[in-house]
């Protein structure tokens, strides 16, 4: 995460140097830039040592940011030169009937005076990374949709109606002029709606997670060695009945990431080996790393996990650590030898046990780690980027 005094909150910066920002890329992201580290802004952050870029937040309604009480930031902002970060307001109601399309209006129009603001009338591309049908709010040379997900597949737990996403994906197809993929499942399904998409799977940031086992000891970790961790949001993509079983075996379990409202973790934290921690900064998250020995992601085979690349399998190779996951299309497409696949809870239970009782060793975190480079963010914007040329 950058740091504040990277931050300039006006752009006054901008319009000194608006001959930096031509031929920018826009991103219209599905996540806001300070939610997290997610795929668009991995890439973005990185392409930006050779494309000026604008990264445009989901809008956020009036009536939203009213209630925040943790003040995001809103209107345009730079983050560092060549990097700019749009987080707009529109008005309520934006997901029902007519308000939907003055909501629309009201998103391109920041987006037009964000670019205005940098000296620009037109972009070098759109990379539209969300499930709404961004194309067209603005002119650009290169119109790309970049398919993290199964939107239509991941209504339910979004809450959004899959029939509108269903009709976005259709005029997603209709107007993207490129489309990138990060799993092959998601490649299959975009070739059968006329496109021959890109495969550009997920990374890991392994200058981030290198030095983990330098870090302290967490003080709030309060459980015995060796551990197993899982990181990242709880929801009903995770299949509880994995953690029960691994829990069974008397495995420390500690679970670090926001959670889900609907979804209940009793019957993992009433257990006496089991701690839930909550959200933490990404910033924190290398002291969190290095307590545990072996990462897990014990994802459900629904159709939207199946669809999807998650990033917490190889963030636990670049910190050194073997990983236990269910047998997804992509650990299989990663076909790595320091990531055990399992499906069965007695199976996933007890090759995170094996793992575990092996101990740590230098050649296995080498390995790991030398696995997660050819996978890392920075190969990737590569591969982003020479789409962009």
């Amino acid at each position: 995460m950058l740091s504040p005094n990277e931050l300039v909150q006006d752009t006054h910066l901008a319009k000194q140097c608006t001959s930096s920002w031509a031929g920018l890329v826009v991103f219209c992201a599905g996540t806001a830039w300070d939610t997290g580290w997610y795929p668009e802004k991995h890439i973005s952050t990185r392409i930006a040592s050779r494309f000026p870029v604008l990264y445009v937040d989901p809008p956020t309604t009036l009536t939203s940011l009213l209630r925040d009480r943790n003040r995001r930031p809103t209107g345009l902002r730079i983050v560092k030169p060549g990097l700019a970060v749009l987080s707009p307001v529109t008005v309520p109601g934006a997901s029902r009937g007519i308000t939907r399309h003055a909501s629309r209006y009201v998103f391109a129009g920041s987006i037009r005076r964000a670019l205005a603001s940098l000296g620009q009338t037109r972009a070098r591309a759109l990379v539209v990374a969300t499930g709404e049908n961004l194309f067209g709010v603005f002119p650009a040379d290169r119109l790309i949709l970049y398919a993290t997900d199964n939107f239509v597949s991941g209504a339910a737990l979004m809450g959004l109606s899959a029939d509108y996403l269903r009709a976005q994906e259709a005029a997603q197809a209709r107007d993207a002029q490129k489309v990138v993929v990060v799993t092959e499942e998601l490649r299959s399904h975009w070739a059968g709606l006329g496109h021959d998409p890109v495969l550009i799977p997920n990374g890991c940031d392994t200058e981030r997670f290198r030095d983990v086992d330098a870090e302290n000891w967490p003080e709030d970790v309060e459980l015995p060695r060796p551990i197993a961790g899982v990181f990242g949001h709880l929801s009903e993509r995770i299949d509880l009945s994995l953690l029960e079983a691994t829990a069974d075996r008397h495995v420390s379990l500690l679970l670090v990431g926001s959670r889900k409202p609907s979804f209940s973790l009793d019957s993992l934290t009433s257990r006496p080996n089991v701690r839930y921690l909550g959200p933490k900064p990404f910033e924190s998250m290398n002291r969190y790393l290095s307590a545990i020995d072996v990462g897990l992601t014990p994802y459900t085979q629904s159709e939207f996990n199946r669809s999807s690349f998650p990033m917490k399998t190889i963030e636990y190779l670049a910190a050194g650590r073997p990983a236990v996951a269910t047998s997804l299309p992509a650990v299989k497409w990663l076909n790595c030898e320091y990531i055990i696949a399992k499906d069965t809870a007695e199976d996933f239970a007890q090759a995170t046990k094996s793992l575990l009782m092996r101990g740590r060793s230098q050649e296995i975190a080498s390995g790991c780690r030398a696995f997660a480079e050819k996978h890392s963010w920075n190969v990737r914007a590569e591969e982003f980027g020479a789409l962009l040329d």
